[in-house]
């Protein structure tokens, strides 16, 4: 059995934006972010992106946009990500899916894929719904976040280096 972290994509890997990230020229990735990866790579972890990309779903976007953009992420970063699930739809626009977070099958499809042991897996997020998520299929959670007094996650911090810490201490 493999051990995994799962990573929500914006807010996590790279920078939020409200207008939607789906241009590699938006697509900012914070200081200590690869630094991050390195670390849990070098642990033995596979490290997979989950991400809801609703901005396809109302037209703003491609399918191709995301792509594109994880790809760059990819030249940046050496190539550590594994894999990478998109969520395309949205209630409001097209339709419901279990894969849209908080549901959980697309971490269920890349456990199942990749034969991932969710006892020494973690999920990392920076919205409720990426918590939810990782909860739902019982591996641990790290909450990004500013807020942690609001989180449903055991384990909050404030970037993807500091949820390394802790997954891999220094």
């Amino acid at each position: 059995m493999n051990k995994c972290i799962f990573l929500d994509r914006d807010g996590v890997l790279n920078v939020d934006r409200v207008d939607y990230v789906y241009r590699i020229e938006d697509l900012i990735i914070p200081e200590g972010t690869i630094e991050a990866l390195q670390r849990m790579k070098a642990a033995g972890y596979l490290l997979i992106v989950i991400t809801n990309q609703s901005g396809i779903a109302k037209g703003i976007y491609t399918r191709e946009d995301v792509l594109n953009c994880h790809n760059y992420f990819q030249e940046q970063c050496g190539n550590l990500l594994d894999d990478i699930y998109f969520c395309p739809h949205h209630e409001n626009f097209n339709s419901a899916s279990l894969t849209r977070k908080p549901g959980s099958l697309m971490i269920e499809k890349a456990m199942a894929k990749y034969k991932i042991d969710p006892n020494q897996s973690w999920m990392i997020g920076d919205a409720h719904r990426d918590i939810k998520a990782g909860q739902r299929v019982g591996v641990k959670t790290i909450h990004i976040t500013e807020k942690p007094e609001e989180s449903f996650s055991e384990i909050t911090t404030g970037s993807l280096l500091g949820a390394s810490e802790v997954i891999v201490p220094v």
